[in-house]
């Protein structure tokens, strides 16, 4: 399809720099097919959902993975920006990185920030490799949970783009940009549908007879990255480690099979699920990457409803939710989001979604 399909104008004061509080006090537009568009607040969720569905949260905690630095031993020591991206073992991450042409493979970034102890006092990689899109694979002096503590001391919470162009991140936001239920550390960015959740709604829930269940997906910076191709079947999403286990599945598939539906809580859960998920239906364990690219015509096969948040024009998170509800049905939402002061993105308000081909 052509990646054109997916774009649309959004004001510049739709996009939310803060979460609201209390998180579950954030707006929510019901999106049910063949009906009217809802404007509902989070807090409405257990009243919208049914007795035995389940909701699918993704656990994954935000590492501290924006690191400022310096390349050093060679010339002028420029600043250098690290994103780290994807871990590849004990010692190495990939990482993008600004301005990449000022490395070389062999050349030392230190990072650390004057008056910040860092074990030594800073921390130190070598660029082992560099690729061709910004993305160098960076060899540090440490290793393992030692490694673990010192990125956590010098870095900083990677806020997207359109939040960290604005303002620079700040204690509140190590805070705000972790979800209640955030307790594996991976991700880059934050499965942000589950930042609306509270204890209390938690427990309204249950009382409802609603479940919660708790996968991981250690979600990437390409979540942020609109999609340059013109066509979408030109665009690669980058690979996302994820993990369900045997007894979430199990569960899972129980409930399902006696009526109830599979709530997921973002689309990294959603896009967790179905990866995993066998053709007819049932959710398998999985412990593996996953860079599934959902678009519309992809037959869905585990979640029947996606809360979300409002996504980027041409973004391949826009294209899920196109695929989930039809490209002119989320067309129509998002112009009513917008028109109807809706915040956006990762901060910004909710949405919940009924999948076009399923009786709500």
């Amino acid at each position: 399809m052509r990646t054109e399909l997916f774009d649309f104008d959004l004001p510049a004061e739709n996009i939310a720099l803060r979460p609201v509080s209390p998180r579950d006090a954030a707006r929510m537009l019901v999106v049910r097919p063949g009906a009217p568009l809802e404007d509902r607040i989070v807090r409405d969720l257990p009243a919208l959902l049914a007795p035995g569905d389940q909701l699918v949260v993704n656990d994954t905690r935000v590492i501290a993975a924006q690191l400022t630095g310096r390349r050093i031993g060679r010339g002028l020591e420029p600043k250098i920006e690290a994103t780290l991206i994807k871990r590849l073992d004990g010692a190495r991450w990939q990482a993008l990185v600004k301005p990449a042409k000022k490395l070389l493979p062999g050349d030392v970034v230190r990072f650390g920030h004057d008056g910040r102890v860092c074990l030594l006092g800073h921390l130190d990689a070598t660029v082992e490799a560099k690729g061709d899109a910004g993305e160098v694979t960076l060899v540090f002096s440490f290793h393992g949970p030692v490694l673990d503590q010192a990125i956590a001391e010098v870095g900083a919470t990677p806020l997207p783009p359109y939040i960290a162009s604005k303002r620079a991140p700040d204690a509140q936001d190590i805070a705000d940009y972790q979800t209640m239920f955030a307790s594996n550390e991976g991700a880059v960015a934050a499965p942000t549908a589950g930042l609306h959740f509270t204890a209390e709604l938690e427990t309204a829930l249950a009382a409802c007879g609603v479940g919660l269940h708790r996968i991981t997906l250690h979600v990437g910076a390409g979540t942020f990255l609109p999609v340059k191709a013109e066509d979408t079947s030109e665009h690669r999403m980058h690979a996302e480690w994820g993990t369900i286990s045997s007894g979430t599945a199990e569960a899972l598939n129980a409930a399902r099979a006696a009526g109830g539906r599979i709530v997921a809580v973002g689309t990294t859960s959603l896009r967790l699920l179905e990866s995993a998920a066998r053709d007819d239906g049932r959710i398998a364990p999985f412990a593996d990457e996953t860079s599934i690219f959902i678009t519309p015509g992809y037959r869905f096969r585990a979640v029947d409803v996606l809360m979300t948040n409002f996504h980027l024009p041409r973004s391949t998170l826009f294209m899920l939710v196109s695929a989930f509800c039809g490209l002119d049905t989320m067309q129509a939402a998002y112009a009513h989001a917008i028109r109807t002061g809706y915040r956006f993105y990762s901060y910004g308000d909710a949405s919940l979604l009924f999948r076009n081909d399923i009786t709500p």
